[in-house]
C-alpha cells in the first residue's frame, strides 16, 4: 500500500530534480529545494527537501527533514516530514519518525519512536528545518598575560 496516489512511491523516478546514483557518495548537510532520489550513500543530513525517495540501494546516515519521504533502502537517523513518511517492505529505518501520516509496510524493519503529530505551530523552526550556517573558525589570537 502506497501513501502516494500513483502507487509508485514519492514521485516518478524518471523525472526527479536530483538523483544520487548507486556509486554516488556525499558527506555533509544537503539542502534540496525539490525532489531527491537516492540510490547511493549520504553521510549527513538532508534538509528543506520537498520529496525524498531512498531507493532500495540507498543508504543515509543522518537526519532527513522534508515534506514527504519514502524509504526503500536504509536510513540511520530521524525523519521529520510535514506530510507523510512511508517505510516500504524490505527497507530498514533506525531512528524516530515524525509526520502527520506514517505507513510501515509489512516486511519493513523499524527501530525507533513514531509521532503522528504535525509540526508545532508554536515552534515554526520545527515546521521546516533549514540548513544551518557552517561554524566559522575563530582567528588565532595571542593569549593575554
Amino acid at each position: 500500500m502506497s501513501i502516494f496516489k500513483n502507487g509508485k512511491g514519492a514521485f516518478d523516478a524518471t523525472n526527479p530534480d536530483t538523483v544520487f546514483g548507486k556509486e554516488a557518495y556525499f558527506q555533509g548537510t544537503l539542502t534540496a529545494k525539490g525532489s531527491l532520489k537516492i540510490d547511493g550513500r549520504i553521510d549527513g543530513s538532508i534538509v528543506d527537501a520537498k520529496m525524498v525517495t531512498v531507493g532500495k540501494t540507498g543508504k543515509i546516515k543522518g537526519d532527513i527533514s522534508c515534506e514527504t519521504c519514502s524509504v526503500g533502502g536504509e536510513v540511520k537517523g530521524n525523519i521529520l516530514a510535514l506530510g507523510a513518511i512511508e517505510v516500504m517492505s524490505g527497507a530498514r529505518v533506525e531512528g524516530d519518525l515524525r509526520a502527520p501520516r506514517i505507513v510501515l509496510e509489512e516486511g519493513a524493519f523499524f527501530n525507533g519512536n513514531c509521532s503522528m503529530e504535525p509540526p508545532s505551530k508554536d515552534h515554526p523552526a520545527e515546521a521546516r528545518p533549514q540548513a544551518q550556517e557552517p561554524a566559522r573558525e575563530k582567528a588565532d589570537k595571542p593569549a593575554k598575560a
